[in-house]
């Protein structure tokens, strides 16, 4: 009885971790939105900055893999 317990705090856990994922999701389409906003704006500055497009994307995918690999320890490291 209390190891089911223990493996329902577990799977509610790693549900609620994988939230980040979502955010991570949303982060990348606000990251790329404003990029594609701001190419339109100003067209000849769009080149300069799509190194910051790379980096922002990589950093807002991060926090998503961080979540997935959280949810991943909380249901496998019992």
């Amino acid at each position: 009885m209390e190891g089911d317990l223990t493996n329902l705090g577990a799977f509610i856990g790693a549900g609620l971790a994988c939230i980040g994922m979502g955010g991570a999701a949303i982060g990348v389409g606000n990251v790329a939105g404003n990029y594609l906003s701001g190419a339109l704006r100003n067209p000849s500055a769009a080149a300069s900055q799509t190194a910051m497009l790379f980096i922002g994307i990589a950093f807002a995918e991060a926090f998503g893999i961080f979540s997935f690999l959280v949810a991943l320890l909380l249901m496998f490291a019992l």
